[in-house]
C-alpha cells in the first residue's frame, strides 16, 4: 500500500499509528480495505493533470537545473511524455504553468455567471470528477488551457525568456503597405502553437486503447478542442504597428505579430462552447456528429460526446458541486438570476457591506485617483 494511504486512514478515523496497524490487521476486512485504498488513489493519478502547474507552479527560472531530472518526475500531473519534455525544456515550466493559470482563470470568469463556473477543488486534478464527463464544460477547459499555453509561451519567446526561441519570424503580411517596415518584435505564435500541440496533446497521444471504445473517444474529443483552442489564438493574433517620425507625423511606421488579449479569446471560445456540437461514435470508430442537420465541425470549432449534468445539487459521482451558496441575481432572467441559478429551490436574502470605487478624479498627466466608499446592499444567496 501507498505510504501516503496509511496517512488518510489514520486522519480519516482519528487513530494512532500504532492502533491502526492493530486494528486494520486484525480485521478480516483488511484485503478489501487496501484494495478500496489501491483503487482510490489510482483514480487520484488518473485525474491528476499538467493543469495542477498552475495550482502549484515554480516561479523562479533558476531552480531548474540543467539534466536535473528528479525536478521534472516530480512535478505533479505529467504524463511521461511530458516529463521528457520537461527534461529538455526546463525553462519552459514556468511558463506552460502560468498558460494554465491563464486558462482557468478565463474560464472562472468566462461561467462566473452559469451553475457550472469552473471552480477548482484541488491541486492535483484541479477540477476534480467533472473533467471525467466528456460535456460541453470539459469541451472548453481543454480549449481554453491549451490557449493559455499557446499565449504564455508565445510572450515568453518575445521577452526574451526563453533560450529556444525569440521574437516572431512570422512573414511579412501581403496586405501590408510597402513603406511600412515589418520585423519588430512580435509574439512567437509559430513556436508557441507548436510547443503547445506538442506539449499538452502528448498525455493523449501516448494513451493506449481499443478501437471504438468511450476511451478512445474521449481522446479524439481532448485533441480536437486542444486543437481548436490554439486555432482560436492563432485566428485571432493581428498585425499592430507603431508611427515614426517628428512630433508624431508617423512619417514611417514599424509592423509586428501580436497575439490578441486574451480575453477576446475567452470570448470566442464561450460562443464556440455555446454551438459546440454532439459527437457519438459509428461502427467503424470514429466520431462523427449527432444532428446532420447542421454543419459538419471544423478544427476551429469545439466538440462534445456526453450530456452535461445540471449542476444543480453537490454530486460526488459526477463532481457537480451543486449551487447551494451561490449568490444570484433576483432582477436577471439569465441563467444568473435566482430562478435559473438555484434550480427552483429559492433562496435566501440578507444585508452585506460592500465597498467600491467613487468620487473618482483624473489628474493631469495622467492618471484617475478614486477613494473608497463602501455601502449596504441587498444580496440574495440560493438555498
Amino acid at each position: 500500500v501507498h505510504p501516503n494511504l496509511w496517512t488518510i486512514m489514520i486522519l480519516a478515523n482519528g487513530l494512532t499509528c500504532s492502533t491502526f496497524r492493530r486494528s486494520v490487521m486484525a480485521s478480516r476486512h483488511f484485503v478489501l480495505i487496501v484494495m478500496f485504498l489501491t483503487f482510490f488513489m489510482q483514480a487520484v493519478v488518473e485525474a491528476s493533470s499538467w493543469w495542477s502547474l498552475a495550482m502549484n507552479p515554480l516561479l523562479i527560472p533558476e531552480a531548474y537545473i540543467i539534466g536535473a531530472q528528479p525536478l521534472c518526475s516530480q512535478l505533479a500531473g505529467l504524463s511521461q511524455g511530458q516529463k521528457k519534455l520537461c527534461q529538455l525544456y526546463q525553462d519552459h515550466m514556468q511558463y506552460i504553468g502560468e498558460g494554465a493559470k491563464t486558462g482557468i482563470k478565463e474560464c472562472q470568469y468566462q461561467f462566473r455567471n452559469r451553475r457550472w463556473n469552473c471552480s477548482t477543488v484541488d491541486n492535483s486534478s484541479v477540477f476534480g470528477r467533472v473533467m471525467q464527463i466528456g460535456s460541453r464544460e470539459t469541451a472548453f477547459t481543454y480549449a481554453i488551457s491549451a490557449a493559455g499555453v499557446v499565449n504564455a509561451v508565445s510572450r515568453a519567446c518575445r521577452e526574451g525568456e526563453l533560450s529556444s526561441c525569440g521574437c516572431s519570424r512570422a512573414a511579412r503580411p501581403k496586405d501590408l503597405p510597402r513603406d511600412w517596415l515589418w520585423g519588430g518584435c512580435g509574439d512567437n505564435l509559430d513556436y508557441g502553437y507548436r510547443f503547445s500541440k506538442e506539449f499538452v496533446d502528448a498525455r493523449e497521444r501516448e494513451k493506449t486503447y481499443q478501437k471504438g471504445s468511450y476511451e478512445g473517444a474521449r481522446i479524439s474529443m481532448n485533441l480536437h478542442n486542444n486543437e481548436a483552442g490554439r486555432r482560436t489564438v492563432s485566428d485571432l493574433a493581428h498585425v499592430s504597428c507603431k508611427c515614426h517620425g517628428v512630433s508624431g507625423s508617423c512619417s514611417l511606421k514599424t509592423c509586428w505579430l501580436q497575439l490578441a488579449d486574451f480575453r477576446k479569446v475567452g470570448d470566442a471560445l464561450k460562443e464556440k462552447y455555446d454551438s459546440a456540437a454532439a459527437m457519438k461514435l459509428n461502427s467503424r470508430g470514429k466520431l462523427v456528429q449527432v444532428n446532420n442537420k447542421f454543419n459538419t465541425p471544423t478544427s476551429h470549432d469545439l466538440i462534445y460526446i456526453d450530456g452535461s449534468p445540471d449542476y444543480c445539487v453537490r454530486n460526488e459521482s459526477t463532481g457537480s458541486l451543486g449551487t447551494q451558496g451561490r449568490l444570484c441575481n433576483k432582477t436577471s432572467e439569465g441563467m444568473d438570476g435566482c430562478e435559473l441559478m438555484c434550480c427552483g429551490r429559492g433562496y435566501d436574502q440578507f444585508k452585506a457591506q460592500v465597498v467600491e470605487r467613487c468620487h473618482c478624479k483624473f489628474h493631469w498627466c495622467c492618471y484617475v485617483k478614486c477613494k473608497r466608499c463602501s455601502k449596504i446592499v441587498d444580496q440574495f444567496v440560493c438555498k
